[in-house]
């Protein structure tokens, strides 16, 4: 059986790859965020969160200061800044070794938080077309996701039943064009991530299907990101709030990374790590830690 080889990440050095997925741990500067166990109301619950992450294995620390869906109050840009730069550089600083991501759709954001960021998690499909720019500006790589079209903190409502078929396709086929447009803006092939965006203008079923397809996403020829992690289209196919959603978290997880994702940005770190790594060993990608039965 041939598997998904994936193009590799790389990122400061970095390199991730089928042998060694990169776990993205959650760090939301937000009172609202649908998992509340990734909300942090200070800088420095935030950092010893962060600190457990390492411990766990993580190798991406994801920052963000604004709720994803509608619900909440509006965050204004000069307060996302004051929620995420001092604590992007307060993590620089404490753990120079670790990646960091900052999740925003905004360009000022990203440009405030210079000298602090390897990756700029634009989650909103390039809402803010000069954001792009700005990480390219950085030296930071660049998350391409895709939101169907609809505009920042837009819950999908409305939306009629497709055929898995058409959801795939358009997909995969603004996700090329958003990743070409990333490289000739001037950011790193090998630092442009492709993020089908599960939840994100889609129902359940259209989430379930590009899980299954996310081989024919690593086959456009740049590095996967997969955020799954304890999402809604997981809740909803087992009935099941967020708290309980971990095994359904970690089951669409092995199979995404037996076809090929690279990335996985999780708010249970140590499991994600755990389960990818085995994924890694049963496609061959990596041995074991230790090998001592029959000896």
């Amino acid at each position: 059986m041939t598997l998904p080889q994936p193009a590799p990440l790389v990122l400061r050095g970095r390199r991730f790859d089928a042998a060694r997925p990169a776990v993205m741990g959650i760090i939301n500067r937000t009172s609202d965020s649908f998992y509340a166990k990734a909300r942090f109301a200070d800088d420095e619950a935030a950092l010893t969160r962060a600190a457990e992450m390492i411990d766990e294995g993580v190798d991406l620390i994801d920052v963000g200061g604004v709720r994803a869906g509608q619900q909440g109050d509006w965050v204004d840009p000069a307060s996302e800044i004051a929620r995420v730069r001092p604590l992007l550089a307060a993590l620089r600083q404490r753990f120079p070794d670790v990646l960091l991501s900052l999740d925003t759709w905004r360009a000022e954001v990203a440009d405030a938080c210079a000298g602090t960021v390897d990756l700029v998690n634009d989650t909103w499909a390039g809402a803010d077309p000069d954001l792009v720019g700005v990480a390219a500006r950085l030296g930071a790589g660049y998350v391409v996701s895709h939101t169907d079209g609809l505009p920042p903190r837009t819950d999908p409502s409305g939306i009629a039943p497709r055929d898995g078929e058409v959801v795939v396709a358009d997909v995969l086929r603004q996700l090329s064009e958003g990743a070409r447009r990333a490289v000739a803006a001037g950011v790193d092939p090998a630092a442009v991530l492709v993020d089908p965006t599960l939840d994100f203008g889609k129902t359940t079923h259209d989430s379930l299907a590009l899980v299954a397809a996310t081989a024919r996403i690593v086959e456009l020829g740049f590095p996967v990101l997969q955020a799954i992690s304890r999402k809604d289209f997981v809740g909803e196919t087992l009935d099941l709030p967020a708290d309980d959603r971990l095994e359904g978290t970690l089951a669409a997880t092995a199979v995404a990374a037996w076809l090929g994702a690279t990335v996985f940005r999780t708010h249970d770190v140590r499991a994600t790590r755990r389960a990818l790594d085995m994924v890694a060993s049963l496609r061959g990608d990596r041995a074991p830690l230790r090998a001592e039965r029959g000896h």
